[in-house]
């Protein structure tokens, strides 16, 4: 070490011991003033630069804080060290802090400033400044990023939107601050939408309530004709009224006026007419049936006939499109009672057989007077059944009502008391055939 007798020193070289452990060699200036002291000197000899060790990167921004705070007043540090200490930290200190400040540009939510820091990352950069984001909010870089001079920082905050998109109700987040920004960012498209709020509009951190109604093209079918437009209204009855169409007295649509129209919708006008129409109906008699012991088994008389009873009905008849639905029953009145059937039914039994004529052929008699029909009627409705009775020497026989209506071994029963009576005289052309 050389030094002369005023007591300046050429050079200085020494080990500067921060609090935490922080070590920086710092370099003196030449022909610094200072107090002589014939000591020899411990540390690193003259004009020689030992390299930095390796703090940690938190110890080294707190070094480097404290080193600001004394560069920015050399007077707390003289209070310590010696001058030629001060004049060699402040040169070796300003090396150390230049080495590890920063300028970046911070970007937060629209207001950009550009700061000095410390900081090794995005994170550590808004810790610093005191910047909270959340999970909708957006930061670019990526919080974790590491931080370089120059570089860049922009903080995005999420706002809350209530949005009503064509009818559908949705709480979404943006981090735009106009209505213009937050549509492009959902991918609406605004061009010939209905907007509740202005595009130019901002949106304040507490959010906003915005309904969009969006173009849509919808199809009409009315008169015949078919009708498209595009339209952004709120109800299919706007969207009516924009196409021109108008609804009178009961028309309406095939879907509910009040409903939204969805885009590509097709929806029919129904033009409907109502009127009313009165008819006469019916009502059915019942039958009332009682035992006869008069009468043989099988055989029924009818003491009354049956009368049906009529009502008068009142219909609401409904058109629509020119097409008639079914109607419908809205009022009715009776105008008169129908009148029961009143009919006798036989429980007699029947003779097992009439002497004398058991052993004739009667379905040859039958097959040639009705050919072999119990129900056969003559052309002049005069004689009926299988032997072609007429009703009066029918009923003299103990029949009732017309031959014809009576069972065929009815008929064939009385027709053997007739023969017993009168022989085959009642039959002259085919009377033979019973012997033959």
């Amino acid at each position: 070490m050389n030094t002369s007798q005023d007591g300046r020193l050429d050079a200085f070289h020494d080990q500067l011991t921060l609090g935490g452990g922080d070590r920086v060699w710092a370099h003196a200036p030449t022909m610094v003033d200072a107090p002589f002291v014939d000591t020899p000197l411990t540390g690193p000899p003259p004009h020689t630069t030992l390299p930095l060790q390796g703090p940690t990167r938190a110890e080294a921004r707190r070094a480097a804080k404290r080193r600001r705070t004394l560069v920015a007043d050399p007077e707390n540090l003289k209070r310590f060290v010696p001058k030629a200490l001060v004049v060699a930290f402040l040169a070796g200190g300003t090396t150390a802090f230049v080495a590890h400040d920063k300028a970046v540009r911070l970007e937060v939510d629209g207001t950009p400033r550009t700061l000095h820091t410390f900081a090794d990352d995005v994170t550590e950069l808004l810790e610093e400044e005191g910047v909270t984001v959340g999970a909708h909010d957006r930061v670019s870089p990526d919080p974790g990023a590491g931080l370089d001079h120059g570089d860049e920082v922009v903080v995005h905050y999420g706002r809350p939107v209530t949005l009503t998109l064509d009818g559908a109700r949705h709480r979404v987040w943006t981090t735009a601050d106009t209505v213009a920004g937050a549509l492009r960012e959902f991918g609406i498209r605004a061009e010939g939408a209905h907007l509740s709020a202005a595009r130019s509009t901002r949106i304040a951190r507490t959010g906003l309530t915005l309904t969009v109604r969006t173009e849509r093209a919808v199809t009409f079918m009315a008169d015949g004709q078919e009708r498209t437009l595009r339209t952004n209204a709120a109800t299919v009855r706007e969207a009516l009224a924009e196409a021109g169409i108008t609804l009178h007295g009961q028309d309406t649509t095939s879907v509910d006026p009040a409903s939204f129209p969805r885009d590509g919708q097709t929806i029919s006008v129904m033009r409907i007419t109502d009127s009313s129409e009165v008819r006469e109906e019916p009502i059915p008699y019942a039958v009332e049936r009682s035992d006869d012991p008069e009468l043989f088994r099988g055989v029924e008389r009818v003491e009354r006939a049956g009368r049906d009873g009529v009502r008068r009905v009142t219909y609401a008849v409904r058109t629509v499109n020119g097409v008639r639905q079914k109607p419908r029953r809205t009022a009715e009145e009776l105008v008169h009672l129908p009148e029961s059937r009143v009919v006798r039914t036989g429980t007699r039994q029947r003779p097992a057989s009439v002497a004398g004529a058991d052993g004739l052929n009667w379905s040859a008699l039958a097959a040639c007077e009705s050919g072999g029909r119990a129900d056969a009627v003559d052309p002049s409705g005069t004689y009926g059944g299988l032997y072609q009775f007429d009703t009066q020497t029918w009923q003299s026989l103990g029949g009732s009502g017309h031959p014809q209506e009576a069972p065929a071994a009815e008929q064939t029963y009385r027709a053997k008391k007739l023969y017993v009576q009168r022989g085959a005289s009642p039959w002259p052309h085919c009377g033979r055939r019973l012997t033959g």
